[in-house]
């Protein structure tokens, strides 16, 4: 060990030696029976080690027998990380014994200390662990290397910011110390230290001549270290890290790989950081600012370093720069290719895997390497094959897809389902590439149905089959064909329903659609109760858009009304009865079949006619999902005098709920939509797995007030707005219910100062409107320490004056009781005070509902423009992504059709189309689109807004909600 210390370290080939060695402490000879092995920690007594550990106070022992007290101290060690903490009592004792095993020269015992201080030290009482500082400071000055690193990795772990002051001498000599293991040693605590708390960080700052100092080290895990520790100090700091960098790349000083790793890591992060903060200039690096064209430089400098990783690391840094050019990106990728034939799978698996990320925006780039990735689909490692496949199917050309496919089914057969499903969504984006190979593609998937495999590998076929079809409509027919066939043997109940519900929605449509009658009865006749009434349901479709099938329909579905299962049975009656309904006021006669067709003529449809009611029951969705039909007549019922109003309850009559979607699933649904998932299966196995949550309707402390509650009902209630600081002595929170002529504000004052008691607690506002005017108030009459008690403001709306953002002062009035905190008696009689709160605004936004609506499109067109409101406007944001989402705030409303979030990397290429939809009060419905478009120059968004209601003076209203 000697040696090697002079030496700067331990060596690769050292280190495997010192593990060997170790091994074969415990080997147990061939011929020796199990039982003859006894593990020294097997069980362990607190009580006894402790005793065991008595042996520290005996010098001979110490000094005559060190191997006895590494075991004691080995067991001590087992004792703390099974669970058997040492108290505090026990924690003095031990550690004022440790203290004495200082003065054995065994360099196995010490450093068996050095690990019990470091393992202990942040379970025990600091007072205790100081103990041994003494001790520890006179180690890190002597003349032995090892123990000189060893106690500065300990007293980094114990050294407060006082005490670092008083040993920062020594530690900053450590730190430019010949000895490569002292130095590391130093560093590794520095940066440690620095990463505790500011006033640590404070002193480790004002060692950067010592640090830049380490990095001319001959020593290669000295100049990694060093570097380390320079990225800590200068992070925050922009300018000085691109000096840093400048500097190490034209000096060429850093020898070890491992320091040249960072530097490559630390040039691309300021590369990056040009581009996405807008400081780049021009449409290439090597054309851009000063720091761009070296940074690259060395980047590709760095291409041709001996070291493996050193190369690697800049490859993969190149492909990862946004808006990188091809031509730079090529020699990265000539680089990746030559360590695509590596004899090292780490190398190869590492290539391959950037080259498959390259591949999503560069795929004529990565083609060059094809014959490369053909080789390697045989490699014994799978997830470097797999990575071959998924490359491929990105680059490959229309021609070599029959051949890829070959080449694919026999692999697909040796690989477990997970990495099956990451080719079954390369196979969809094949697909949409190349839609004239849909029947080729299609048909392989379809395959794979009936070969055999888990519930996530058939799914992520389905949903791709399923997204093939709404992406490429000519795979429809063949693709409902091959579904059809899976369903005849699929043992997943939730597969089968989601097929019949696709198979009842698209296949009245196909020219041919009795050929699929015959598929969905089987399932009536041999499936479990779910799968039977989804078949039901999907029949039912069948006979509503298709009059010329519904005779065979009805006696089909006549044989499921005496069924066992009560849905089934149930959809089965509902069907059978409203189809014969409507088979009589509307039969059906087919087309004479003897008749000489007419040219001018178009053949019959066969579609429902007008006023069929087989099409408005079975077909026509309802105008709410079930979910927001279950909370709006929960907040009917909740209303006053509710139920003893003789008016017809209507959808029209329901009251509005809002639509709040949760941020994980709504990110969930975007990372899926691209591969194809259905997002009603979905949610359906989210349903499954959560907890469901239980609503309160903010409107119900209006309706426990009489005097309110003669308002009328609520239309919306907005959320909570601060009016203060959560530090501050009286915490007030807002939230605003709308009426049709009324606003009501909810305030929520929280006395949060202990020795008094709040009475006849108001909020007045105060503001210049023609629309708003205060009506009233109604005060909280008693609010103690902790409580939180409501205040109620009401503000009567003009309807006859357009809505304008108003912006109200608004001050809390209350009477001050001090209070005996530990007896609350009062102590005094109440006196006036006022305490100041933030501005309030009534904006247009709060009288709009967040609502969504089934189809926008549809939606849109109904609408029509008579109303149509058109703006511009130049937002001044710098990101794409937040223009958005202050759109979406401006105007209130829902995002539709997943148009609520850009998709990761799509951020400024490309004007963003966002749908929106609400209702606003007095029941509008309002519908929304922008497109949001990031200008080249980095100068701000554009925003395109056209805003359609039935009411124009809504519609402008709206509009003009943008500012």
């Amino acid at each position: 060990m000697g040696d090697q210390q002079e030496e700067g370290g331990l060596t690769m080939n050292n280190l495997l030696s010192e593990v060997q060695n170790t091994l074969d402490k415990f080997k147990l000879e061939d011929d020796a029976p199990p039982g003859d092995y006894y593990s020294p920690y097997a069980n362990l007594e607190k009580a006894a080690v402790l005793q065991e550990a008595r042996c520290f106070h005996d010098p001979t022992a110490v000094r005559e027998n060190p191997r006895k007290c590494c075991t004691v101290i080995a067991q001590l060690l087992h004792l703390t990380n099974t669970g058997q903490y040492l108290n505090s009592a026990e924690a003095t004792e031990v550690f004022f014994g440790v203290t004495k095993l200082f003065m054995s020269d065994d360099a196995s015992l010490r450093r068996m200390v050095y690990l019990f201080i470091k393992d202990v030290a942040e379970t025990c009482d600091p007072d205790d662990v100081i103990i041994v500082t003494s001790s520890l400071t006179k180690d890190m000055t002597c003349d032995v290397d090892l123990y000189r690193a060893n106690a500065l990795r300990v007293l980094a772990r114990i050294v407060d910011a006082a005490m670092l002051g008083a040993i920062e001498r020594y530690v900053k000599q450590a730190v430019v110390d010949s000895s490569g293991q002292v130095s590391s040693a130093a560093l590794v605590s520095a940066t440690h230290l620095f990463e505790r708390n500011a006033e640590s960080a404070a002193i480790v700052k004002r060692w950067i001549s010592e640090t830049t100092e380490a990095t001319s080290s001959p020593n290669e895990m000295v100049q990694f270290h060093a570097m380390q520790l320079l990225y800590q100090i200068k992070k925050h700091d922009r300018l000085g890290m691109q000096k840093l960098v400048t500097q190490f790349s034209q000096r060429n000083t850093l020898k070890s790989p491992l320091a040249l790793v960072l530097l490559v890591r630390y040039t691309a992060k300021l590369l990056n950081d040009e581009v996405t903060e807008g400081r780049a200039s021009g449409t290439s690096f090597q054309n851009g600012s000063t720091f761009a064209r070296s940074g690259y430089a060395f980047l590709d400098a760095s291409l041709r370093h001996k070291s493996e990783m050193v190369v690697y690391e800049a490859a993969k840094a190149i492909c990862a720069l946004p808006n990188i050019e091809p031509q730079e990106l090529s020699p990265a990728v000539n680089v990746l290719q030559l360590f695509l034939s590596s004899p090292k799978p780490a190398v190869r698996f590492a290539a391959i895997k950037t080259v498959s990320q390259v591949a999503v925006g560069h795929p004529r780039m990565v083609s060059k390497c094809n014959e490369d990735l053909e080789g390697l689909i045989s490699d014994a490692n799978r997830s470097i094959a797999t990575l071959a496949i998924t490359t491929l199917l990105k680059t490959g050309s229309e021609n070599s897809i029959d051949r890829l496919l070959k080449q694919i089914s026999v692999f697909l057969s040796e690989i477990p389902d997970e990495y099956k499903i990451t080719i079954v969504r390369s196979l969809q984006r094949l697909c949409l590439t190349y839609p004239a190979k849909h029947r080729v593609l299609v048909g392989f998937l379809s395959n794979f149905l009936r070969e055999e495999g888990g519930f996530d590998f058939k799914r992520s076929i389905v949903n791709s089959i399923v997204s093939l079809i709404k992406q490429v409509p000519e795979t429809t027919e063949s693709s409902l064909l091959h579904l059809c066939e899976f369903i005849e043997d699929c043992e997943f109940t939730m597969l089968s329903t989601q097929i019949l519900h696709l198979l009842g929605e698209l296949g009245p449509g196909t020219p041919a659609p009795a050929r699929y009658i015959r598929f969905i009865y089987n399932r009536v006749i041999l499936e479990n109760s779910a799968v039977r009434a989804a078949a039901v349901a999907a029949l039912s479709k069948f006979a509503a858009r298709c009059p010329s099938l519904r005779t065979s329909i009805v006696t089909l579905l006549k044989r499921s009304l005496d069924d066992e299962d009560d849905e089934t049975r149930d959809r089965a009656s509902v069907a059978v009865s409203v189809l014969k309904d409507a088979m009589e006021e509307f039969p059906y006669v087919a087309p004479d079949e003897d008749a000489e067709p007419v040219p001018e003529e178009e053949p019959a449809q066969d579609v429902p006619q007008a006023g069929d009611p087989a099409a408005f029951v079975l077909l026509q969705g309802l105008p709410m999902s079930f979910d927001r039909l279950d909370r709006s007549l929960r907040a009917f019922v909740r209303a006053p005098a509710a139920l003893e109003s003789a008016e017809q309850l209507t959808f029209g009559a329901l009251p509005i709920v809002e639509e709040h979607e949760e941020p994980e699933l709504a990110n969930a649904a975007e990372a899926d939509e691209g591969m194809g998932v259905d997002a009603a299966l979905m949610a359906a196995v989210a349903g499954g797995e959560k907890e469901e949550k239980e609503i309160v309707d903010p409107a119900a402390a209006v309706y426990a007030i009489p005097e309110l509650a003669s308002l009328g009902r609520v239309f919306r209630s907005s959320i909570q707005t601060e009016l203060s600081e959560e530090e501050t002595e009286y915490v007030v929170r807002c939230i605003k219910h709308v009426m049709p002529e009324h606003i009501v504000l909810q305030f929520l004052i929280q006395n949060t100062v202990e020795d008094q008691r709040l009475v006849n607690c108001s909020v007045a506002i105060e503001g210049e409107s023609e629309c708003f005017e205060v009506a009233g108030e109604i005060s909280a009459e008693n609010i103690k320490y902790g409580e939180t008690v409501n205040a109620f403001t009401v503000v009567t709306r003009n309807p006859d004056v357009p809505l304008a953002p108003c912006n109200f002062e608004c001050v809390l009035r209350f009477g001050v009781i001090q209070v005996d905190p530990k007896s609350g008696e009062d102590e005094s009689d109440p006196f006036d005070e006022e305490y100041p709160l933030e501005e309030l605004e009534l904006a247009t936004s709060d009288f709009m509902a967040k609502v969504s609506v089934p189809d926008f499109r549809q939606g849109w067109e109904a609408v029509g423009n008579a109303n149509e409101v058109l703006e511009k406007f130049a937002l001044q944001f710098k990101k794409q992504d937040d223009a958005v989402a202050a759109v979406i705030d401006f105007l209130g409303m829902q995002p539709c059709d997943g148009t609520g979030h850009i998709k990761p990397g799509e951020g400024g290429k490309k004007p963003h189309m966002l749908h929106l939809s609400g209702v606003f009060v007095g029941g509008t419905q309002v519908l929304a689109r922008a497109q949001v478009a990031a200008q080249g120059d980095a100068s701000g968004v554009l925003l395109k807004i056209a805003v359609r209601s039935d009411d124009p003076t809504v519609s402008r209203m709206v509009a003009d909600c943008i500012r």
